[in-house]
């Protein structure tokens, strides 16, 4: 089945994905009101966020171009740096943006 969006443009699919992202954020916090916050479980949501940043920025080591391996190195090094995962995943958009420029 086909939807025809030509005639509305992006604005349609942009609505639903923030329908989407909106269902699935409050979602996770209804369901989270459910589950005891031990300390298991605060270890476990601790680690889900750099489990998921390596398994982004794993795949672009492999077959990303030169803009790719330098924002995953200076994604990296933040990371370590700062040990926050917002401002590494900046420092490596920003680095990939700039080597792209040039």
């Amino acid at each position: 089945m086909a939807i025809d969006l030509a005639a509305w443009g992006p604005f349609p699919v942009v609505l639903v994905m923030a329908a989407v992202t909106l269902a699935t954020r409050w979602g996770g916090v209804f369901i989270m009101s459910f589950v005891p916050l031990g300390e298991r479980t605060r270890r476990f949501i601790a680690a889900m966020s750099g489990s998921v940043l390596v398994a982004v920025l794993a795949p672009m080591a492999m077959r990303g171009d030169g803009g790719a391996r330098l924002a995953l190195l200076s994604t990296a090094v933040v990371m370590l740096a700062l040990k926050k995962p917002l401002p590494a995943i900046a420092a490596g958009v920003v680095v990939a943006a700039l080597f792209r420029q040039l």
